[in-house]
């Protein structure tokens, strides 16, 4: 069977983009009250909104999940050492170094491909201070051992949750575990608010302390008790995010239809391995992500990565390289690849396949036939 390229290209996520009449309503709002920023009406209203549709008691918004993270680490007063993923997004060690501390990295797990809690322990020292886990493409860290590990040597946990928006185990909110977790409302993230994010948490008390830390540490017109940073959310962004929540459970409704394409079209093909999600967990459809095995398959997942992209299918290797393996980070003696072999082979096998609202089926259809026949391309020229 012969293919054409895709006449666009069709890249690996795009922002959902709601009928722009419906943002109209909420600006008109923002225009009558002349309010912008520093928690507007919006603000609070999608602050509610959140913690319900995210099923968890309390919620900080923030101009973006990054600042977010930094704040977190302010908040639970963090030094000396946090034990980490190289699995993950620059940003999660990199608000490390800005708060001073510094990134241990553990293995992950190789199903996963989670923080590996059961190698956390060996590298807890007198100057770890808490453990910084990812849930990596939504799928859930092992967050019981990880608590258990975290209660017996005093540790914090923060998790960044930027893949995990709307995920449950056994119906319980995902940002409901560890001290503080962090949700990123990107324009790439399921749910977005163009540029956003949150923290969650259980503890009440929180709520004051982050809130002041992101407003500078002002406390009231003449008093600044601490120092905080500018990490609010305006009312614009707020507006754009009540509005894609209108939307949200038909976007996940038709990235399931997807996912189910490719489940279809993939599970069967030698050299392909696909992550599932557990019986207990409610997905985020976040991302698609299948692995290579290149002796199986017949090309690497670069190779595949390159082919698709002249066919006009733009994958991700996400995550490629590993954080450990940054100029900045690379000389730490946690980022010896000899201690991080799973992560170095995961990173070498993983794509990130096209995953929107508005991808056409018969087009996930056609890159499942694309993936299948290059697998057979070098076995017949050999």
């Amino acid at each position: 069977m012969s293919f054409e390229p895709f006449s666009e290209p069709i890249y690996v996520t795009r922002p959902l983009f709601a009928d722009l009449q419906d943002l109209h309503p909420l600006l008109e709002d923002i225009w009558e009250s002349k309010i912008l920023t520093n928690g507007g009406p919006k603000h609070q209203e999608l602050e509610r909104a959140l913690c319900e549709t995210l099923n968890v008691p309390y919620l900080s918004l923030f101009n973006n999940g990054t600042i977010a993270l930094i704040t977190a680490c302010q908040a639970l007063n963090l030094s000396g050492e946090v034990i980490t993923t190289p699995f993950t997004f620059p940003a999660t060690p990199h608000i490390l170094t800005w708060n001073q501390l510094t990134p241990v990295f553990c293995d992950i797990d190789p199903i996963t491909m989670n923080i590996n809690a059961s190698k956390i322990e060996a590298l807890i020292t007198d100057k770890t201070s808490a453990i910084l886990a990812v849930h990596v493409y939504g799928t859930p860290c092992n967050v019981e051992h990880i608590e258990d590990i975290a209660n017996r040597y005093g540790l914090k946990v923060i998790y960044d949750a930027a893949h995990a928006f709307g995920v449950e185990i056994d119906g319980r909110g995902i940002g409901t575990f560890g001290d503080i977790s962090m949700f990123s409302f990107h324009a790439t993230k399921l749910f977005h608010t163009a540029e956003g994010g949150c923290l969650t948490f259980n503890d009440k008390s929180l709520k004051s302390h982050i809130d002041l830390l992101k407003n500078f540490g002002i406390k009231n017109e003449s008093e600044v008790i601490l120092p905080g940073i500018n990490g609010k959310m305006n009312e614009i962004q707020a507006a754009i995010g009540l509005m894609n929540l209108c939307h949200l459970e038909e976007e996940r409704q038709r990235r399931a239809k997807i996912i189910d394409i490719y489940r279809e079209e993939l599970s069967q093909v030698d050299g392909i391995t696909l992550l599932e999600t557990p019986s207990n967990v409610r997905p985020s459809y976040q991302y698609f992500v299948i692995r290579i095995d290149e002796d199986k398959f017949g090309i690497s997942r670069d190779e595949l990565h390159q082919q698709l992209k002249e066919y006009n299918v733009i994958t991700r290797k996400y995550f490629y390289p590993l954080c450990s393996d940054y100029d900045c980070y690379k000389k730490l003696p946690s980022a010896d690849p000899i201690t991080l072999p799973i992560a170095h082979k995961v990173a070498q096998e993983v794509l990130a396949l096209p995953l929107y609202g508005q991808l056409e089926l018969e087009s996930v259809r056609t890159i499942c036939h694309l993936i299948r026949s290059f697998s057979h391309v070098l076995l017949r020229s050999m």
